[in-house]
């Protein structure tokens, strides 16, 4: 069950990221018992659950004798990033040997002294690896809910700033990540800066938009979204983030 549950957590993670191309690996002894410490039959129980915890997944899993570590079977997921190469991240495994060098018991149902599995779990392997895994699969354009900065207001001459930095607080207000643009770039070099960036909402404020408390968006794909008020954009971002869309 606390292995199910392991790669319960992992797939959940997984499918709300996005990331389908993974594989399963089940590590298991080999034949020479003298590389392994614990007891023959805990690493029967042992093994059989990580069988059991990979198949809860229902994705294709392959079992690889010889490649359990010497304290224990375990299960190893392993991402495709977008050069199709394979990236260890999750893992989950188990260890005979640390309850018995530390003495660890407990007393069971029956009254007696029994030793407890342990179970170690790295969700995403290395933060680093991961991130860099991340990062090429969304070839750097984060969906909203992830991207580090979501919007960027781009305010068209010096005296709209007061309006976009009317509107960057609401956003603020609101929990968005945004940025207003004050810089002396033109507007397009700005907008230009903010698709290279691959800043999902830049928001274009001018005359027309301070004369009727609007905004001008454009998605970081060059696609112009139109005209728009500030509380509907507000909550547009809001609710696409909420729901990671």
């Amino acid at each position: 069950q606390e292995s199910q549950g392991c790669l319960e957590l992992v797939k959940i993670i997984f499918e709300t990221l996005g990331m389908d191309n993974y594989r399963v690996r089940v590590g298991l002894r080999d034949q020479d018992s003298t590389k392994y410490v614990g007891d023959s039959k805990k690493w029967d129980k042992a093994e059989d659950a990580c069988r059991r915890a990979a198949e809860s997944l229902d994705v294709p899993f392959i079992e690889e004798p010889g490649e359990a570590a010497f304290y224990g079977p375990k299960i190893d997921v392993n991402i495709k990033d977008a050069l199709g190469r394979s990236w260890q991240c999750t893992t989950v495994q188990f260890d005979f040997n640390l309850p018995q060098r530390f003495g660890i018991t407990y007393i069971g149902e029956d009254g007696n002294e029994h030793q407890p599995y342990m179970v170690h779990r790295a969700i995403s392997g290395s933060l680093e690896r991961f991130m860099g895994v991340l990062i090429e699969h969304y070839g750097g354009a984060f969906p909203v809910w992830l991207a580090p900065l979501q919007v960027k207001i781009i305010p068209i001459a010096d005296r709209h700033f007061d309006y976009a930095r009317k509107i960057g607080n609401k956003m603020d207000a609101s929990g968005l990540r945004c940025e207003v643009d004050l810089g002396t770039d033109r507007m397009n070099a700005k907008i230009r800066q903010g698709q290279l960036q691959k800043i999902p909402y830049m928001v274009i404020v001018g005359d027309k938009e301070v004369e009727s408390d609007t905004v001008s968006v454009r998605s970081r794909n060059g696609e112009d979204v139109g005209v728009v008020s500030v509380n509907d954009l507000v909550s547009r971002i809001v609710s696409e983030s909420s729901n990671k869309g």
